[in-house]
C-alpha cells in the first residue's frame, strides 16, 4: 500500500516504508522480545497491515505525550525499533494482545511524512541506522562491569527470571548488551528514549550501565527495608508494617509524599510565618512528633488539625491600608445620615494613624436600642478604612470556649471565635464587629464576658492566648467594635475596656432625611419600581413617621415603606401600565397603610389648674408628659399613680416637701397639708414611667393646684428637683426639644447646666422654641404660671376663687377668673 508518495519497491535498501504504531510510556529496543497490549483502532489495523502486506514487519515509535489518544508527526520521536510480529491474540474485549520482537534501530522524518489525519493506519519512510562495532579494553571493562551488576541486580530483583540473566551476561558486545538490559529496567520512558537514539555502542551502554546500578541500589535498598521490617512485624502488626515499608522506601528515593517529607513541607510553611521565636520553636516541637506517628492514628489527626490551625492564622500579616480622611468623610457620608459623634470618633483615629506609624486598635463600643444602624456604621469604618470586615455575634453565647477556645484535650476541640473569624480574613487587622455583646449569659461552662476582658483590654490582648493554639496571639491590630442595646448588663470590668459612644436613636428630621435618602430607593429597587412610578410627598413622610411608627431606629418605617410599596406594584400591575405613578399624600396614607397606630402627645388646648406639661426621654424619642394634680377635703393623704417608677414616686415627694418647707413664702398655712388630700396622676397609667427629670413638672402642677393659678399650656419644662428648690440638669435634651416642637409648644424650660448641650440639637429646633434655662424652682413657676406678677404666686393677697382654698390660704389672696 503505497504511502507518501513512493512504492516501497523504488526505496533504496537503506530505506524502508512499513506501518507504523505509536507506544505510550514504552520504548522498544532492538533484540528484545515484549508483549504489549494494543486497544486504538489506527494500532490494530497498521498490525493487521503488516501482518498482511509487510512481511510481519512494523515500525514501532514512543509518543512524547502519553495522554494524546491520537498524535500527530510532532508528537512522535524521530528513533524508534523496526519490529517483528511473533504472535497476535485476540481478547473479548476487542483488544489484542501482541508479541513483538525488535529488530533494527530506524529513523524517521516527521517533516517528510506527515500523518494525515484521514489516513487509517501511519505509514513511515524509516531510514534504517547501521549498527557500529567498537572493541578495546576500555570496552570489555565497561562489559564485565555490567555483567557483574547484572549478577547483583538478578540477586537483589527476583522479577526478573534467572534465565534472562544469564542470557545477557553472555553478551559479550557493547550495543547489544545495553539494548537486552535496556527493557528491564524500570525507568522513566524519556530516559529509555536518550538510550535508544545514543548511537555510539560504548555511550549506550555507559548510560545503561548507570541506570541499572540505581536500580540495584533501589532493589538492595527495598530488600534491607523489607528485612529490617520483617523482623519487627507480628500478625495484628500487618498495617504497621505496610506503612513503614511505603515511609522507608519513599524516604529513601526522597519522594514528597511520605509523612516525612510532609513534616518537612510543614517546617518549611512555619518558618516562613512572621510570628515570634518562642511560638516557632513550640509549634516546630509539634512538627518534629508527627515524623515518628502513624497517619493512622487518631493523636496524628489531631496534631495535624492543630499545626494546620496554626499554619492557616495571619501571624502579623497586614492588610495595607490607604487612609484618606476626606475618603472616609464622604463614605460615612454615604452610608448614614447623622450620627456626628460615631463619624467623629472615626475620623479622629485615622487622623492619628497618618500621624504615627503603629497604633493599637480602639475598642469602640456602640450602644443604642435597636434598628439605629450599630453594625452598618462598623460596616461602613471597614470600608472607609480599607479594612476586612468581620461581623461575629455573641448573642446567646454563655460558654466561654467560645471565645478562649477549646483544650485540645477534648474531643472535637476548637479555637475560640475570635481565632476563627481570622483564619477566615487572612489578615491580622481587619475590622471585628462583636455584635450584641450585652446579650451573652452565664451558667455553669464560664463566663464568656469575663473571657472578653483580654481580647478587649488594649494592654492585654497584644498577647491573647487561646487554648486551643496554647500560643500568645497579638490582636492589638484588630480593630474592635463591640454593640449593644444597653449597658446594664454588661459587667463594669468589661465596661471599662470600652470606648462607649451612644447612638439615641434619629431624630424626626433625621428619619425624614434617611427615608427620603436611602429606605426609598431601596424599597423601590427591591419591588421592581421605577423612582417615577412613586411619589411620596414630604408631609406624609413626617405623618408615616409620627403616626404609624414608634422607634428609635428606622426599620419600622422601612417596613412601612415597603407596605406602600407593594401597594403601589399591586396597581401597576393591575392598570399593566409600567410607567403609571403614584402620589401619596397625607390624607391617602390611610388608604396605603391602614388606621394610624400611634399618637403623640400634644399641649393643651387652654391653661388649666394643676396640669402642667413636662417632657420625657424614651428609647423611641422625646415625649410630652402631662401631670394632674387634684385636691380634695381630707387629712393630709398623698396619692401619686399612673404607673411611676420609683424614682418618679420619689420626685414627686420631694416637689411637695419643697413646697411645705416654703409654706410662708406662697402664702400657705403651715399645717395646709393636713386638711386636704393630694393626688397627683400622670396620664397613660399602662405605660410605665420613671427619671428623676419631671420634678419641677410635679412641683409646678402641685403648686398650680394649690394656689388655684393656672399653668400655661405652651410652655413645657424638664429637670430635677432638689428639696431646696435647685433645677438639676437631666439627659436626652436634643429628643425632649424635639417632643416639644412636635407638640406645638412655643416655649421650653431647661435646667442651666444643660446650656452646653444645646450645640446638639439641630438648628431649626432651636430657631422655632423659645428656650429658657432656669437654676431655681421661683424661675421655673414665675414663668410657668400665668399671673399678672410674681407677688401673686408668693405671698400674694385676695379672695380665693374656690371654697377649698379657704383651708389651705394663711391670708385670702386675690381670686381669679379663666
Amino acid at each position: 500500500m503505497p504511502r507518501f508518495g513512493f512504492d516501497p519497491k523504488d526505496s533504496p535498501m537503506d530505506f524502508v516504508t512499513l506501518p507504523m504504531m505509536s507506544l505510550r510510556e514504552v520504548v522498544m529496543f532492538p533484540r528484545s522480545i515484549v508483549p504489549l497490549f494494543v486497544g486504538r483502532e489506527a494500532s490494530v489495523k497498521a498490525i493487521e497491515s503488516a501482518l498482511a502486506n509487510f512481511d510481519k514487519k512494523i515500525f514501532l515509535v514512543t509518543q512524547k505525550t502519553p495522554e494524546k489518544e491520537k498524535p500527530q508527526s510532532e508528537d512522535l520521536y524521530e528513533v524508534g525499533t523496526v519490529s517483528k510480529i511473533l504472535q497476535m491474540l485476540r481478547l473479548p474485549d476487542g483488544t489484542i494482545k501482541v508479541l513483538f520482537e525488535g529488530l533494527w534501530r530506524g529513523r524517521w522524518d516527521p517533516t517528510t511524512n506527515v500523518i494525515s489525519s484521514e489516513d487509517e493506519y501511519p505509514m513511515a519512510r524509516v531510514e534504517r541506522i547501521a549498527e557500529r562495532q567498537e572493541e578495546g579494553a576500555e570496552v570489555k571493562a565497561l562489559v564485565r562491569a555490567v555483567q557483574e551488576a547484572l549478577e547483583a541486580f538478578g540477586e537483589a530483583n527476583k522479577k526478573v527470571a534467572p534465565e534472562a540473566i544469564s542470557a545477557m551476561a553472555g553478551i559479550a558486545e557493547a550495543g547489544q548488551l545495553a539494548d537486552s538490559v535496556m527493557p528491564h529496567l524500570k525507568v522513566d520512558f524519556r530516559k529509555k528514549q536518550e538510550v535508544l537514539e545514543l548511537l555510539p555502542p560504548y555511550e549506550r551502554l555507559e548510560r545503561a550501565y548507570e541506570l541499572l546500578l540505581g536500580e540495584v541500589e533501589i532493589a538492595t535498598i527495598e530488600k534491607r527495608v523489607k528485612g529490617r521490617v520483617k523482623d519487627q512485624m507480628e500478625k495484628n502488626q500487618r498495617d504497621y508494617y505496610l506503612n513503614e515499608q511505603i515511609k522507608a522506601i519513599n524516604k529513601e528515593m526522597g519522594r514528597d509524599d511520605d509523612p516525612v517529607a510532609e513534616a518537612a513541607e510543614l517546617e518549611k510553611r512555619l518558618l516562613e510565618k512572621k510570628m515570634n521565636d518562642e511560638n516557632r520553636e513550640r509549634v516546630l516541637r509539634e512538627v518534629k512528633k508527627l515524623r515518628t506517628m502513624q497517619p493512622s492514628s487518631a493523636e496524628y489527626t489531631v496534631l495535624r488539625n492543630y499545626v494546620d490551625w496554626v499554619l492557616d492564622l495571619p501571624w502579623g500579616e497586614i492588610k495595607e491600608t490607604h487612609i484618606a480622611i476626606d475618603k472616609a468623610r464622604a463614605v460615612l457620608d454615604e452610608d448614614h445620615f447623622g450620627l456626628e459623634k460615631p463619624k467623629e470618633r472615626i475620623l479622629e483615629y485615622l487622623a492619628v494613624q497618618n500621624l504615627v506609624e503603629t497604633m493599637k486598635g480602639p475598642i469602640l463600643c456602640l450602644v443604642g436600642p435597636p434598628g439605629v444602624g450599630k453594625t452598618s456604621i462598623a460596616r461602613s469604618i471597614a470600608r472607609a478604612t480599607d479594612r476586612e470586615f468581620i461581623r461575629l455575634s455573641l448573642g446567646g453565647v454563655r460558654d466561654e470556649a467560645e471565645i478562649r477556645g477549646h483544650r485540645r484535650t477534648y474531643v472535637g476541640a476548637l479555637p475560640g471565635k475570635i481565632i476563627q473569624s481570622l483564619r477566615r480574613c487572612k489578615f491580622n487587622n481587619p475590622v471585628l464587629c462583636l455584635d450584641e455583646v450585652d446579650k451573652m449569659s452565664t451558667d455553669f461552662r464560664g463566663d464568656p464576658s469575663s473571657a472578653l476582658l483580654e481580647v478587649l483590654d488594649p494592654e492585654q490582648n497584644g498577647t491573647f492566648n487561646d487554648h486551643y493554639l496554647d500560643l500568645d496571639y497579638d490582636l492589638s491590630k484588630v480593630f474592635f467594635i463591640t454593640t449593644a442595646n444597653t449597658l446594664d448588663s454588661i459587667p463594669l470590668p468589661l465596661q471599662d475596656r470600652m470606648e462607649i459612644i451612644r447612638l439615641p436613636g434619629y431624630l424626626e428630621t433625621e428619619k425624614r432625611e434617611i427615608g427620603r435618602r436611602f429606605l426609598m430607593s431601596k424599597q423601590l429597587e427591591q419591588h421592581g419600581l421605577k423612582e417615577g412610578n412613586l411619589e411620596l410627598a414630604d408631609d406624609a413622610l413626617v405623618q408615616l413617621i409620627r403616626t404609624y411608627t414608634r422607634e428609635a431606629g428606622v426599620r419600622n418605617l422601612e417596613r412601612e415603606i415597603a407596605a406602600i410599596c407593594r401597594k403601589t406594584a399591586m396597581r401597576i400591575v393591575e392598570a399593566d401600565d409600567r410607567d403609571m405613578k403614584v402620589v401619596v399624600d397625607t390624607p391617602q396614607l390611610e388608604s396605603f397603610l391602614g388606621v394610624p397606630k400611634y399618637r403623640h402627645g400634644e399641649r393643651e388646648e387652654t391653661a388649666q389648674v394643676g396640669v402642667a406639661t413636662g417632657l420625657a426621654w424614651t428609647q423611641m424619642g422625646g415625649e410630652l408628659l402631662v401631670v394632674e394634680t387634684a385636691l380634695m377635703p381630707g387629712k393630709g393623704k398623698v396619692v401619686i399613680t399612673g404607673k411611676l417608677g420609683d424614682v418618679m414616686q420619689e420626685s414627686a415627694k420631694a416637689a411637695i416637701s419643697y413646697l411645705r418647707s416654703r409654706s410662708d413664702v406662697f402664702g400657705l398655712k403651715r399645717d395646709f397639708h393636713q386638711e386636704v388630700d393630694i393626688h397627683v396622676h400622670v396620664p397613660e397609667g399602662a405605660t410605665p414611667k420613671d427619671g428623676p427629670s419631671a420634678g419641677i413638672t410635679l412641683a409646678t402642677s402641685v403648686v398650680s393646684a394649690l394656689l388655684n393659678i393656672p399653668v400655661r399650656h405652651d410652655l413645657a419644662m424638664t429637670g430635677e428637683i432638689t428639696l431646696r428648690g435647685r433645677v438639676l440638669p437631666i439627659g436626652g435634651l436634643r429628643e425632649k426639644l424635639l417632643a416639644a416642637h412636635r407638640g406645638l409648644i412655643s416655649m421650653v424650660l431647661i435646667p442651666k447646666e444643660n446650656e452646653k448641650d444645646l450645640k446638639d440639637v439641630p438648628v431649626e429646633i432651636k430657631d422655632a422654641l423659645t428656650i429658657v434655662p432656669v437654676e431655681h424652682m421661683d424661675e421655673v413657676l414665675e414663668r410657668a404660671l400665668e399671673c399678672d406678677n410674681a407677688e401673686t404666686i408668693f405671698c400674694g393677697r385676695g379672695e380665693p376663687d374656690e371654697p377649698i382654698a379657704n383651708l389651705l390660704l394663711k391670708e385670702q389672696r386675690p381670686g381669679r377668673t379663666h
